[in-house]
């Protein structure tokens, strides 16, 4: 199986959770993805999420509810341990749907709603990071 060339930042799809042309940071220091969900509650065996922000574009406010979640340690690059819900969803990139884990998080503050880790680029991508925006480019419709 041949990589795509992908760049440091790309243009994403999630269909999964109705999100569309997500400004997203592929980051080969992070080993899992995350995405920006602004609220999670647990009820009964579920999670309800949020994905709503007044920062990122395109992220209007659309709810979720996983029946399939777990948790897991994500330890960010200044150390510090959190403990995160993680789903599991799709990720459209040249055109093809890929199977992501994706570990949920406030990201407000931050540039990128979506960080793309390395066990998802892992067998599948090269990162070049002269270029910038190589999947949402090819993009047709």
């Amino acid at each position: 199986m041949s990589k795509k060339i992908i760049g440091r930042v790309d243009v994403l799809d999630f269909p999964k959770l109705d999100l569309h042309n997500i400004d997203v940071k592929i980051d080969t220091g992070a080993y899992t993805s995350a995405i920006h969900c602004s609220d999670i509650i647990e009820i009964d065996h579920t999670l309800l999420c949020t994905f709503n922000s007044s920062t990122h574009k395109n992220f209007g406010k659309t709810e979720i509810i996983f029946e399939a979640f777990s948790r897991t340690d994500v330890k960010s690059s200044n150390g510090f341990k959190e403990n995160r819900y993680k789903v599991k969803s799709e990720v459209v990139i040249f055109g093809k749907t890929y199977k992501i884990n994706l570990t949920l998080s406030t990201r407000d503050d931050m540039k990128f709603p979506v960080l793309i880790g390395r066990e998802f680029l892992r067998h599948k991508f090269i990162v070049d990071v002269d270029l910038v925006n190589v999947s949402f480019n090819t993009k047709t419709a």
